[in-house]
């Protein structure tokens, strides 16, 4: 199973939470980005990191 990561701002946090589950079919994994990345959705400074 590839692992699947979405990057994301608290403001997107609840949408990347809601595509996980409805592309992934499984229940997300949600923690602090330890490495400075951008959220996927807005370009704002990602403060979380959903995965898989």
């Amino acid at each position: 199973m590839e692992k699947k990561e979405i990057t994301c701002c608290l403001e997107h946090v609840e949408l990347a939470l809601d595509i996980a589950v409805d592309e992934w079919e499984t229940a997300p994994v949600m923690q602090k980005a330890e490495e400075p990345a951008s959220c996927e959705f807005c370009q704002n400074v990602a403060l979380y990191v959903v995965g898989s």
